[in-house]
């Protein structure tokens, strides 16, 4: 699959109102920069708290979607971006069966998400 295979879990950061109205349709198509680049934009375990302060910083209302990434099968594709470190990114829908958690994301007194117990730590840099 890639060379992160140990990562079956992938990760990404909506609108809670989107995943809302994804539940409904069956299918979450991503965010406005998801259809500009093509694909939906998903990190790692190890990436995501630093993905969400880089492009989500001070958004409230959002959820982080857990996602078997197994399920995704040949849409799912390693890519390198940000320090030419992969990314998983999605061409095409995401299927709701394929979330296994959507977990709220609030923000603390200076708007940084708060992540659930056990996530990594923001890297500096």
């Amino acid at each position: 699959m890639s060379a992160n295979m140990a990562d079956d879990l992938i990760y990404h950061c909506c609108p809670a109102d989107a995943w809302a109205e994804a539940q409904v349709l069956g299918a979450y198509t991503g965010s406005a920069d998801d259809a500009r680049d093509g694909f939906i934009h998903f990190s790692t375990f190890a990436q995501v708290r630093t993905s969400t302060a880089k492009h989500r910083s001070g958004q409230a209302g959002l959820v982080l979607l857990v996602v078997n990434a197994e399920k995704l099968g040949d849409t799912l594709k390693w890519e390198p971006s940000r320090g030419d470190m992969l990314f998983p990114h999605l061409y095409g829908a995401l299927p709701i069966d394929a979330v296994t958690q959507a977990i709220d994301l609030p923000l603390d007194p200076d708007g940084m998400h708060v992540f659930p117990d056990g996530y990594p730590a923001l890297e500096e840099g």
